[in-house]
């Protein structure tokens, strides 16, 4: 007995489903905070939020952040 073909299209498409949540789930767990940094020229770099660059930028962040969030 064949299978119905709308079946087949359903497995497919359930199967690519599975393996993009997968591939999500799997690139939030090993993804870590960092601030980029674009300079003229078209240089750019990331620093990390343990390094001393990396905190003074997260803090001037935060900083900005705070300031432009509406004052009640």
């Amino acid at each position: 007995m064949t299978q119905k073909p709308q079946r087949t299209i359903l497995g497919r498409v359930s199967a690519y489903a599975e393996e993009a949540a997968g591939y999500l789930r799997r690139r939030r767990t090993t993804r870590k905070p960092f601030a980029r940094v674009h300079y003229a020229g078209g240089r750019s770099a990331a620093y990390e939020p343990d390094t001393e660059a990396g905190r003074a930028l997260f803090l001037a962040a935060a900083d900005l952040i705070d300031a432009a969030r509406p004052q009640p």
